[in-house]
């Protein structure tokens, strides 16, 4: 049974007072990410005094309405967060490492959702349904994990409470939303490009991404994986606190405008039965189990784009070892893999009034 706290943050109820309302700026709020955490802001109905909106200078001077009002973006300038109790940072890295210690020397919280910070000692790296407690720990700056790592983290997390996760071998599906909006209009556009029988020329991927698959997400190192995979090994391990875990990623771009998706196979310490895992799964908050081979019922992006849960199924014994499971798991990337989780930091943090 989810605990108070999280029953409250899903239903978008506040642990504060009515009272007591905060200040706060987005950074990036003209992107896919940063409209996506605009919508779920008005829709948790959170307590908002006053509302600031940043972008590049290529989109300064456009407006958004936000309950009813006309707020216009603005660049980043020398004061603009004065005032401002949660700065919520959706950008490059480049742009997070020169706007968060400005907005944090301003006396603001910035939550960010750059890969810039995550593993950084003294930035927590938070999934509040894994590791709430964290959020206590921060000096100013917290951090989201990449999108593909979110959902992973929230299947793994309650199974390793129940039964010890020694290893994870994952491999991803993951959308083209992940990428941004120039990705987004790339596959529609070489999508109907190749429906009429013309050439669809790669610009945003080093390949065509409309009707395939690139086993390539962020830069290639040395040892043959990529910045992705590197990434999801080295954030599962922070937010699990297991520094050791044993952790292999194959990270997969594939034509889905937007949800991302994982075939998972992990040891555990002894062996689980599908049930007993089905059963923890089904208790554990911000997850839904889609699992019925007999009717084809299994998560999909199509049906988990625009949910706020994640979605867990397939799951079955790993017939390759006596203590493995396999499940599949899918979660729409823009909201928990990205300005949901942000927004439900925020609200851990006002629950335990550290903002």
């Amino acid at each position: 049974m989810a605990n108070t706290t999280t029953e409250k943050r899903q239903s978008g109820m506040k642990d504060t007072t009515a009272e007591k309302r905060y200040n706060v700026a987005v950074v990036g709020a003209t992107g896919v990410v940063g409209q996506q955490f605009l919508r779920i802001m008005a829709k948790h109905n959170f307590p908002l005094r006053n509302l600031k909106l940043f972008a590049s200078k290529r989109s300064a001077g456009s407006r958004i309405t936000y309950g009813g009002q006309e707020i216009e973006v603005k660049e980043v300038g020398a004061r603009a967060f004065a005032g401002v109790d949660l700065v919520f940072i959706s950008a490059t890295d480049d742009v997070s490492r020169n706007v968060a210690p400005v907005a944090v020397e301003a006396g603001a919280v910035v939550i960010d959702d750059s890969g810039i910070w995550r593993m950084e000692p003294n930035v927590p790296l938070v999934v509040p349904e894994v590791n709430a407690d964290d959020v206590a720990e921060h000096e100013g700056i917290l951090s989201i994990p990449n999108c593909a790592t979110t959902p992973l983290v929230m299947a793994l997390a309650p199974l390793h409470h129940a039964n010890s996760v020694k290893r994870v071998v994952v491999s991803t599906y993951q959308s083209v939303s992940g990428t941004g909006l120039a990705a987004m209009q790339e596959l529609a556009e070489q999508t109907r490009r190749l429906l009429e029988n013309q050439r669809a020329a790669p610009h945003v991927y080093p390949h065509q991404i409309a009707l395939n698959l690139l086993p390539e997400i962020g830069s290639f190192k040395d040892d043959g994986y990529t910045s992705e995979e590197w990434k999801m090994a080295a954030e599962t391990r922070k937010i699990m606190h297991q520094p050791e875990l044993a952790f292999s990623a194959t990270c997969v771009r594939v034509p889905v405008y937007v949800g991302h998706a994982a075939a998972v196979n992990v040891e555990l310490s002894r062996p689980m039965e599908a049930e007993e895992a089905q059963s923890i799964l089904q208790e554990a908050p911000g997850i839904i189990v889609q699992d019925d081979p007999t009717i084809s019922l299994y998560p999909q992006p199509i049906t988990a784009a625009g949910r706020d849960d994640i979605f867990v199924g397939r799951i079955r014994r790993d017939s390759s070892h006596p203590n493995g499971l396999v499940f599949w798991v899918v979660g729409d990337n823009l909201r928990k893999g990205a300005a949901l989780n942000a927004l439900q930091i925020a609200e851990e943090l006002i629950s335990r009034d550290l903002v």
